[in-house]
């Protein structure tokens, strides 16, 4: 198995591990993120009710980690559709 292959089904892990959805009342179906991403959000959380850090802050980090989380996982998605394909 080449190093390219190795990374790529890593990342078609990554994206297999937000497959499981909850159906929460009112919302609706939702992605849960693997325990480990579970973990650090709590952790923000935590920091921002004992005012270690500000609650805004705490919401920019979140929402820049649940970003960056999708834009990597659909490139590594898109990347190994692509090389299937070829």
């Amino acid at each position: 198995m080449s190093t390219i292959t190795r990374h790529l089904s890593g990342g078609q892990e990554m994206v297999r591990a937000y497959g499981r959805r909850v159906q929460v009342p009112m919302l609706g179906e939702v992605a849960v993120p693997p325990p480990d991403k579970v973990a650090y959000y709590a952790g923000l959380g935590v920091l921002a009710a004992l005012q270690v850090i500000e609650w805004p802050l705490a919401l920019v980090i979140t929402a820049g980690h649940l970003l960056a989380d999708q834009h990597l996982s659909g490139l590594a998605k898109g990347l190994g559709e692509a090389l299937q394909s070829a």
